[in-house]
């Protein structure tokens, strides 16, 4: 097991539901070795999809509690449940560094939001102040971006599983079985989200 001296990643998201995807890019991320801990921020929502509907909050950490559940370097972060909307990046950043002056952040994103990252609110400054670790989306390649020295490309595993279609999947009484944690469909299957 490492020290907990090195950096704690952030990957953000609305998490709807927390599916294998997301837990396997979380894992690549974990094992690097300057990486000790990562946080999934749960958004109540995100600024660039304002009209999606999403399944409550409250049940969407429940999700998430239950899909990390007993792995330790894991943490749900629900720093935005309490701050005013809209839900920038830059300002949950800022955020939790004055609140853990201590931790020494890096953001995950994925090459899909790279591609459209000079939208996100004080982008240069996100840049400039933490690092950034991007892994690959298929059809995501360059960016204007690429030059940043804070900006770092990885070789994590190309994911293409999606919430949305694990919602479709699950509307229309199809199975979305093993692409979910056993617990979290588990737990969809009780609360019957998502039909």
């Amino acid at each position: 097991m490492k020290d907990h001296k090195g950096h704690t990643a952030l990957f953000f998201g609305s998490f709807d539901p927390i599916h294998m995807g997301h837990l396997i890019i979380a894992e690549y991320f974990i094992n690097l070795d300057e990486i000790s801990e990562l946080w999934f921020v749960l958004s109540p929502c995100n600024p660039f999809k304002q009209d999606q509907l999403l399944t409550p909050e409250s049940i969407r950490k429940e999700l998430l509690d239950e899909a990390i559940k007993g792995e330790e370097r894991f943490r749900v972060c629900d720093v935005e449940f309490t701050m005013e909307a809209p839900h920038y990046t830059c300002k949950t950043i800022q955020v939790l560094k004055e609140q853990y002056p201590q931790k020494s952040f890096v953001l995950l994103i994925g090459g899909d939001n790279l591609s459209d990252f000079d939208k996100w609110k004080n982008h240069h400054e996100i840049l400039e102040t933490l690092p950034v670790y991007v892994y690959p989306r298929r059809g995501f390649r360059n960016s204007a971006f690429d030059h940043y020295p804070n900006l770092h490309k990885t070789k994590a595993p190309i994911v293409e599983i999606s919430s949305t279609q694990i919602k479709k999947n699950l509307a229309e009484g199809l199975s979305a079985r093993f692409l979910l944690p056993p617990g979290v469909y588990e737990l969809i299957r009780e609360k019957r989200l998502y039909v």
